[in-house]
């Protein structure tokens, strides 16, 4: 395939008179990661001061990962450096941008204006994307808008036939899962270049044929000195070499050939995802699907619509869904159809929480909703953009925020009851009410117990770790026998005493890396938790230490979703990254069924009755499964 590739190459070095006119030069910068290591600013500082001497340089690409954890004073601090650049420059975000924002992703393009970037030089058409995975830990996604939108801008009549450059911060391949969209749309038109960051360090790559080019962090790492790419379009040569600050440019270490590929006529198989496994269970059948026009980061919930007094229609159950566009909306379960819709003024990522005939959702418009008939009832404003997940109960609603606060609201009013304002934090989870208490996590590295009546700190635990992304954040948590059972991405169970805190047991899982997917048996003698190595396991609820009672006898692959599993009817509902919902027999764990929806993560399934599930995954897709 090499050869055949750089045989092309040979035959196109005649140029076309419009590449002929091409000799420029760029700046190519990845992976700063202001916020990581303290050099970090440093570092882009330095980048920055020497792009701006460089008068030879045109433009700037920066690919993805500008921050280390996404945070608005990471991304605003980023800004301000950049600002500084004295030419053009244009900027994607990465998966540490998007991954971990107490924004739900929405500070970036408040900040720098988009999350996707288009613009013309040179006779090319630059075109970047976002590349996920957005709140939620899994492969990289291009988000489903993004998708649309790359289509929109190839298919507009003024970029017709123009040689396309993309970039994007992952490489374009199955580290992505929604890889195959993007170049099945690029490759309908002239694509002929991909950049992208990621790997930290320079490699010449090939994109089904495509030349790609990966540019190294800007961070120092090992060295004394950050660096970047000075990118030279030369004719129908594209050259890449090292930069680093106050230093004399480095030799060409990567060459690659612009020109067109013809895809129409390139007879070559590429991978793409096979959903040939549902073919093995003629079971299971999808009974309709709903697709979004942005991506899906929540799960979905059954709400009963309990109309008010003096209101003429029936009482109905629906489907409540929510997208990154912004909508809250109610499908009728039968057939998926839309019945309500209501857009909120930014993406959400908060599943919604439902009960008397009431709705609610956070938004990352800062503000908290609540519905009922499809109309807003109440807002309560917030600090900072909200991804919590909300828990009502007792007419009462709980959650956390993204500005050091968690709440208790009246369900009808939204009036305040209390306000625990010492969260360290942003939430995300569903917090877990147990007993006379409610408990939940946050990206602070703390776990907090607080009295649901008052809002007073019972207690909090940390595992002492100073890295954030080690949080008991993401999993939602459960209890039985007095006993809180969290995972984390530190590979890390942990059993404690829910009244005092203490830690009960603390330990890894023999030979595998549990990490944020968990879920409670129907009898509560097990928790059950997915393994990073695909296996499903599940630990004693009353044992001492971390007994591994249950062990299902099947492979998942390689696994991060961070979803919950689900025990209904004797079913073990397991979600993965990869668009499959595994059921396993809860009894022994043996495989009854799996069924492949999407190629995107699985963000919750949500049982119907009368063996039918909802399947939401994040490439905004609801998918109703019929099991016979």
């Amino acid at each position: 395939m090499k050869y055949l590739f750089l045989l092309a190459a040979a035959c196109c070095l005649i140029l076309t008179p419009a590449s002929a006119q091409r000799d420029f030069e760029f700046a190519h910068v990845s992976d700063t990661h202001i916020g990581s290591a303290p050099t970090a600013v440093t570092d882009l500082e330095n980048t920055v001061r020497d792009i701006n001497g460089n008068a030879e340089l045109k433009f700037v690409i920066i690919t993805g990962d500008i921050t280390e954890f996404g945070a608005d004073a990471e991304l605003q601090q980023a800004k301000t450096i950049l600002d500084s650049l004295n030419k053009p420059w244009y900027i994607i975000p990465g998966n540490h941008d998007a991954n971990w924002s107490e924004s739900g992703a929405n500070s970036f393009r408040t900040i720098f204006g988009a999350e996707t970037s288009t613009f013309r030089y040179g006779g090319l058409l630059f075109v970047g994307t976002a590349c996920g995975p957005n709140m939620r830990m899994g492969p990289g996604q291009v988000p489903h808008e993004d998708i649309v939108w790359l289509d929109s801008v190839l298919r507009s009549p003024s970029n017709a036939n123009m040689p396309v450059v993309y970039f994007n911060h992952y490489p374009q391949d199955s580290s992505q899962n929604n890889w195959y969209e993007a170049m099945d749309i690029l490759k309908q038109h002239n694509l002929q270049l991909i950049i992208c960051g990621h790997g930290h360090s320079n490699h010449l790559l090939n994109f089904e044929g495509v030349p790609g080019i990966m540019g190294r962090s800007n961070l120092r790492a090992r060295d004394t000195i950050g660096g970047y790419n000075i990118v030279t379009i030369q004719g129908d040569s594209v050259l890449y070499r090292q930069k680093r600050p106050s230093q004399p440019v480095g030799p060409v270490w990567a060459r690659a050939v612009l020109y067109d590929h013809h895809f129409a006529s390139d007879t070559a198989h590429y991978a793409r995802p096979s959903f040939r496994i549902n073919a093995d269970y003629p079971q299971v059948s999808t009974r309709w699907v709903y697709q979004a026009r942005s991506d899906i980061g929540t799960g979905t919930i059954i709400a009963t619509d309990e109309p008010a007094a003096g209101r003429g229609h029936s009482s109905a159950d629906y489907i409540i869904g929510t997208d990154t566009d912004g909508w809250i909306f109610a499908l009728d379960p039968r057939t998926g159809k839309k019945v309500w819709a209501y857009r909120t003024g930014g993406k959400i990522y908060s599943t919604p929480a439902a009960a008397g005939g009431y709705i609610v959702v956070a938004s990352t418009d800062r503000n908290i909703y609540c519905f009922r008939d499809g109309k807003p009832v109440w807002t309560f404003a917030t600090g900072k953009p909200d991804v919590a997940c909300p828990v009502i109960a007792g007419g009462t609603v709980y959650i956390g925020g993204s500005d050091g606060h968690f709440r208790a609201l009246q369900l009808a009013t939204g009036k305040l009851l209390w306000d625990f304002d010492d969260v360290k934090g942003f939430v995300v989870d569903k917090p877990l009410i147990y007993g006379n208490n409610i408990y939940f996590g946050c990206w602070g590295n703390d776990f907090y117990a607080l009295d649901k009546e008052t809002g007073r700190l019972l207690w909090s635990w940390t595992s002492g770790s100073s890295n954030r992304m080690f949080s008991p954040a993401a999993c939602w948590p459960v209890a039985t026998n007095g006993r809180i059972f969290i995972v984390a991405p530190d590979n890390i169970m942990t059993a404690l005493d829910a009244a005092s805190g203490q830690v009960i047991w603390r330990s890894r899982a023999p030979h595998l890396k549990v990490r944020e997917s968990m879920g409670l048996s129907t009898d509560s003698a097990l928790v059950y938790v997915k393994t990073m190595e695909g296996v499903v396991i599940g630990v004693s609820t009353k044992a001492d230490s971390l007994q591994v009672s249950w062990r299902a006898p099947v492979g998942l692959g390689y696994e991060l979703a961070p979803t919950a599993l689900r025990e209904y009817n004797g079913i073990l509902l397991v979600p993965t990254n990869s668009g499959t919902v595994w059921a396993l027999a809860a009894n022994d764990g043996h495989l009854l069924w799996r069924y492949k929806t999407s190629n995107c993560m699985v963000n919750g399934i949500t049982p119907l009755g009368a063996g039918r599930y909802v399947v939401s995954t994040m490439d905004g897709k609801l998918t109703c499964l019929r099991v016979r």
